[in-house]
């Protein structure tokens, strides 16, 4: 089993290179990382003009000179590869990874939902995959350009089991380039935690017909629904054997109004008629809560909801 990034100074793949992948990975860069990403469509406007992050932290960052590919074969053999495509990608990952993977190459994944790690793991080892939560409020409004609107702390933990130095060793990375990291002693129970914001704020956004998050708590009926389908994404979690504090609604609720008018990255999926990360979010734990017992109405309806709204999107 891997104990630690075996490289004081690794090299990173990117692997995603949209809203998450561009904004951890620049931050990295910028801190003096060596990053490399796999790019699709940004590639020729990021190789002539690098990205930006527009933050209401930091203001305006700049990342001239990009390590950016088309393909995986041309950046290497990585030390750390960096997950960040969307669920509904998975199965492009085993023609694209095994170029920037030797031995000991850690491979975390910052991908939304339930199930990714157990993908990986089943490819190319779980004792090689790391798992990463990313709270954060970010999006992609042009080529080559994040803005960054609120949060950004990654939780992580390790796949196989307790955290380990190279748990911590990838921490240090991420803290060098301003990014707060946790180091979690349960990466399934994280998992729920950030179900319980996402399966609500995410799916109610997607059935209102593609708004933001100020508009689902501003109508008292969505409003509702987004407390009461917390609670039942913390029973499936408790059924589990994950315990939530009971205050984590009320926390997600005051953090959600922070953020003002922020659009959900599945709810721009949604409009803009790309895949949505349906069964990863939603599917994965209805079947996770029908099977654990629990009382799921509300869950099971939303999911049953978005996978209307999707078909009717996707009818010509």
């Amino acid at each position: 089993m891997y104990q630690g990034l075996n490289n004081l100074n690794p090299r990173i793949a990117i692997v995603g290179s949209g809203a998450v992948g561009s904004y951890y990975g620049a931050k990295l860069a910028i801190s003096g990382a060596n990053v490399h990403f796999l790019m699709r469509t940004d590639l020729d406007h990021v190789k002539r003009f690098g990205l930006r992050i527009e933050s209401h932290k930091t203001g305006v960052e700049n990342l001239e000179k990009v390590n950016a590919y088309g393909c995986t074969a041309d950046i290497g053999i990585c030390d750390l590869v960096i997950i960040a495509l969307k669920a509904t990608d998975n199965h492009s990952i085993e023609k694209i990874l095994p170029p920037l993977l030797k031995d000991d190459t850690v491979i975390m994944t910052l991908q939304n939902g339930l199930g990714n790690e157990e993908f990986l793991a089943d490819r190319f080892g779980g004792d090689r995959v790391i798992g990463g939560l990313c709270f954060v409020c970010i999006n992609r409004p042009s080529p080559g350009t994040v803005h960054h609107i609120a949060q950004g702390r990654i939780t992580c933990g390790e796949f196989s089991g307790l955290p380990m130095p190279r748990t911590h060793d990838i921490g240090l990375i991420f803290k060098r380039a301003d990014i707060p990291f946790l180091v979690a002693e349960s990466l399934p129970k994280e998992r729920w935690r950030k179900l319980v914001w996402n399966i609500p704020f995410n799916g109610l956004a997607i059935v209102g017909g593609g708004i933001d998050t100020e508009k689902v708590l501003e109508n008292k009926n969505l409003f509702c629904l987004a407390k009461e389908l917390m609670k039942e994404v913390m029973g499936v979690a408790l059924a589990l054997g994950y315990e939530l504090p009971n205050s984590l609604v009320e926390h997600n609720l005051n953090e959600t109004k922070k953020m003002g008018a922020y659009s959900p990255s599945s709810m721009i999926d949604f409009i803009m008629g790309k895949p949505v990360e349906v069964e990863a979010i939603w599917g994965e734990a209805v079947r996770a809560g029908l099977k654990a017992g629990s009382e799921i109405v509300r869950l099971e309806c939303l999911y049953s909801l978005i996978r209307v709204a999707i078909d009717r999107r996707d009818k010509p």
